[in-house]
């Protein structure tokens, strides 16, 4: 009998009763990295009791959590639960097909679709990993790395070579596993990671709380409400402690949506901070990040995955530029004495918005002043005044020009053949000087489109020739052979996926100048006033609309504010990090009415206790100072409240 089959054969007659053979009782609910390590140092936990507990959780809390009546394909109309105490957080489970059936988790849970027998002793599952980290420890007395004992979900987005990745698509691979981890993946386990899951996500990364294979998932502080897309699957598990952490990836807001919907800690790093390499559709600005429950949990998994990697060119922008003392030494801040933080009232006028952006404002308005008493100088425009105008005003015609020019065509016109008419130069420099002259429109919300072409279809055609696949080659092959959710409903996010592929794959050039020009002059304004004004980070809420009702229409763009979060700056290379910043006790949601704008109206208020965030702003690669900042105002202000509904088992 070999290693592997011993410990299955252990596993089996020893899990049902776990937690009896250890001399502690230890509660798995709100355990942070260092309190787990702490537990198995001291003989009171084992790696393979911590993915116990995490796996009771799991089966306790994570089935369907909305009305489907077209079953549990997800491809049908659906409702929201109130109160109904389930998330389908996780997709995918790291279970071998015994012992998941003796756990009672189905079949549509199993780490492999096409590899039904599941039993290669080369791919150990979550409960395996636990044994031999146990066996480890007890021959050794150390821990076998950084995160050792440490259970993690996976956004479904990356891939993993034991459990199946396909960008929560319904789409028949012939061989459902890629062929390798993710690099970032690879550094997790060889660090000690355990991970037991792959978390359910707006289908291929897209802004929606539902996918085709894993159904829609729910907010596990109202479950008839979005944890936050797309990485949502990862935040809920976090926060209704499925997880110890996720992993998640950010293209507009895709960590910090789920970190404020589910009072987390989420950081969307540098965008050459971290490997983008086995990420399903990888683009210039995706990013990935970890989601936990407190600030030192997330620097203690930053510095496991940050690096450069060969396989991701970007990365390469990171060498030197690591700290020398590691990320987790700069969460331990009590006082921000020192600390200049500039307020970006831009994402926090009133008048600019309406009465569903109100509360979240005034609890950003606490955070400030919390700020402030704890030693920070805060440089504030004013409620009604913006912190980055001056700037664009002076750089945006020229780090934009064309892009900028084109915005204007009654100050910059063009003939029948798109040649100028004028000297555009000479109006260029005349605003330089003159920043009264630049036409008012662009902000720090939104300078102007950035059209590119073939950026989607490129990477997504790469992953697929990278990954090799026999029956899904192309994207026309997902295009023609996956099944797709068919409740369409654009107003509320339930995009038409196929239609939306078909878009992509008629693109036929690759042209990225427009967004590499507009990642420089975001860059340009955002350092610039930076400079001027000697701020070390900057701060804003997460974002303005809580979390929206499952199904009902989203809050319209309004002046640049979106219904998830305020992303944007993040897609220019600009560090982020969100800490919980309290809870609502109102909320105005959106509903349909025929006779009103749009066919929406607001309704409310609606009382509601949702929890909100504010966001941490910083220059490239300033992950250390951000973590000192975020640190210090967790410490003061503990607004971090697990989810009622979710609370401890009994021990088994």
């Amino acid at each position: 009998m070999n290693l592997t089959k011993a410990i299955v054969g252990i596993l089996f007659v020893l899990t049902p009763t776990l937690a009896s053979g250890q001399t502690a009782k230890f509660r798995i609910e709100e355990a942070t990295i260092e309190s787990i390590q702490a537990a198995i140092l001291r003989g009171e936990l084992t790696s393979t009791r911590a993915v116990q507990l995490y796996l009771n959780r799991i089966k306790t809390y994570n089935v369907t959590c909305v009305n489907q009546p077209d079953g549990i394909s997800g491809s049908g109309p659906i409702a929201p639960i109130k109160n109904a105490r389930q998330l389908n957080a996780l997709m995918t489970l790291n279970l071998r097909p015994p012992k998941r059936e003796a756990l009672g988790f189905d079949r549509r849970k199993a780490r492999s679709i096409t590899d039904p027998t599941d039993n290669d002793p080369a791919m150990p599952d979550a409960l395996e990993v636990a044994a031999r980290q146990d066996a480890y420890f007890a021959s050794t007395g150390k821990l076998i790395g950084p995160l050792h004992g440490v259970v993690f979900s996976i956004k479904d987005q990356y891939d993993t070579f034991d459990m199946r990745t396909t960008g929560g698509m319904d789409a028949p691979y012939a061989n459902d596993r890629p062929p390798d981890d993710a690099t970032f993946v690879k550094r997790l386990r060889e660090a000690g990671a355990i991970i037991v899951a792959k978390a359910n996500l707006g289908e291929m990364g897209t802004p929606n709380s539902r996918s085709s294979f894993g159904g829609p998932f729910c907010n596990p502080y109202d479950t008839t409400r979005t944890p936050g897309t797309s990485s949502g699957g990862s935040g809920a598990s976090v926060a209704a402690n499925l997880v110890t952490c996720s992993i998640g990836e950010e293209t507009g807001g895709s960590i910090h949506h789920p970190a404020k919907n589910n009072s987390l800690v989420g950081l969307a790093a540098t965008q050459e901070l971290v490997s983008r390499d086995g990420m399903i559709g990888a683009a210039l600005n995706t990013r990935v990040g970890p989601l936990c429950r407190t600030v030192k949990d997330v620097a203690r998994v930053l510095e496991v995955i940050a690096g450069y990697d060969p396989k991701d060119e970007l990365t390469a922008f990171s060498v030197g530029r690591l700290p020398s003392e590691p990320y987790r030494s700069f969460a331990n801040e009590r006082t921000l004495s020192g600390i200049r933080i500039g307020v970006i009232r831009e994402h926090m006028n009133k008048k600019l918005f309406n009465e569903a952006d109100g509360e979240s404002i005034e609890l950003a308005e606490r955070a400030i002043n919390d700020l402030r008493r704890l030693g920070a100088t805060i440089v504030d425009p004013g409620p009604e005044r913006a912190l980055f105008q001056s700037c664009i005003d002076r750089f945006a015609p020229i780090y934009r020009n064309r892009m900028f020019t084109e915005q204007f065509p009654n100050l910059f016109p063009v003939d029948s053949s798109g040649k100028p008419t004028s000297d555009n130069i000479s109006l260029l420099v005349d605003m330089f000087f003159d920043p009264s002259l630049v036409p008012a429109g662009p902000t720090i919300r939104s300078l102007g489109p950035a059209p590119n072409s073939g950026q989607a279809k490129y990477m997504l055609s790469r992953y697929l020739k990278e990954r090799g696949d026999a029956n899904i080659k192309t994207i026309g092959d997902l295009i023609n052979k996956s099944n797709f959710y068919k409740d369409i409903r654009p107003e509320a996010g339930f995009v038409d996926r196929k239609a939306a592929l078909e878009d992509m794959n008629k693109s036929v050039m690759l042209d990225m100048a427009n967004i590499f020009q507009d990642r420089f002059a975001y860059q340009q304004v955002v350092l610039q006033c930076m400079a001027e004004q000697n701020l070390d980070a900057l701060v804003s809420t997460a974002g303005n609309i809580p979390a929206y009702v499952l199904g009902a229409p989203l809050e319209p763009p309004l002046d640049g504010r979106t219904a998830s979060v305020w992303g944007l700056l993040g897609q220019q290379g600009i560090p982020t990090l969100s800490v919980p910043a309290g809870f609502t006790t109102q909320v105005f949601d959106r509903v349909r009415d025929a006779g009103a704008p749009g066919g929406t109206r607001l309704a409310g208020p609606v009382p509601a206790k949702l929890p909100v965030g504010i966001m941490f702003f910083g220059r490239p690669f300033s992950e250390p100072t951000l973590l000192r900042i975020a640190s210090a105002y967790e410490a003061a202000t503990k607004h971090r409240i697990p989810p009622p509904d979710f609370g401890p088992l009994p021990e088994p």
